[in-house]
């Protein structure tokens, strides 16, 4: 199914703009027709104000205020409004002044002057420097990372470095040992001969005591 055609409905805003741009139109033409431009030049004088102010205006609604678009739309607005009082019998039309004739012959180098800066500086103006920021509290910022901790190399020792070992004293007989423990390594001693035959030995000895083993080279060689 087809959709069905949008009405076009007469806006009074638009109406209103069309009517007022129509009639300031016509007071241009007949202005620079009445300097001596006549011809395709008189049609021409209004459609350049009217384009240098609708270049002006939109270039403010997309970048924002500037003061070449303020600029040259205000002379645009002084061109198209100072017409429409011109014409409103203000001037002697008949005769126009030299000032008014000198206007008019110089608005064209003046709006190609305005419309090629407009058109060429859009995006190269300064932009206007930021406020320095406060710099955050010292509770907000975020940790520095701490370098990691360097490990000590581990120091080799080569097979030559190596120190020599102590050497292991020999067991000494006269070491204190007490008598009651002298009395039971005897009993343990007799009580494995009795068993096995044969005398203790200084390991089962030790052993049997569970005592270190110059301990029980001193109690062997008091037993002896």
């Amino acid at each position: 199914m087809r959709a069905p055609a949008k009405q076009i409905r007469p806006d009074a805003v638009l109406v209103q703009a069309v009517i007022a741009g129509a009639l300031s139109f016509a007071h241009l033409h007949d202005l620079a027709d009445a300097a001596g431009q006549d011809g395709w030049k008189a049609w021409a004088y209004p459609v350049s104000v009217d384009l240098l102010l609708v270049a002006a205006w939109r270039r403010l609604r997309s970048e924002g205020p500037s003061r070449l678009a303020w600029c040259w739309f205000l002379i645009a607005l002084f061109a198209s409004l100072g017409a429409n009082i011109a014409t409103a019998g203000f001037l002697n039309l008949t005769e126009p002044p030299a000032l008014l004739r000198l206007g008019i012959a110089g608005w064209p180098a003046l709006a190609f002057l305005g419309g090629t800066l407009l058109a060429h500086s859009a995006g190269h103006e300064t932009p206007e420097p930021l406020a320095p920021t406060a710099p955050a509290p010292v509770s907000e910022r975020e940790p520095e990372p701490t370098p990691p901790a360097l490990e000590p190399e581990a120091e080799t020792v080569s097979a030559g470095d190596e120190p020599p070992a102590l050497p292991v004293a020999p067991p000494d007989p006269a070491m204190p040992v007490p008598a009651a423990l002298v009395d039971h390594a005897r009993k343990v001693a007799e009580a494995h001969q009795a068993r096995t035959g044969s005398p203790i030995d200084t390991d089962t000895l030790r052993v049997r005591l569970g005592v270190p083993p110059h301990l029980a080279d001193a109690i062997a060689a008091q037993l002896a």
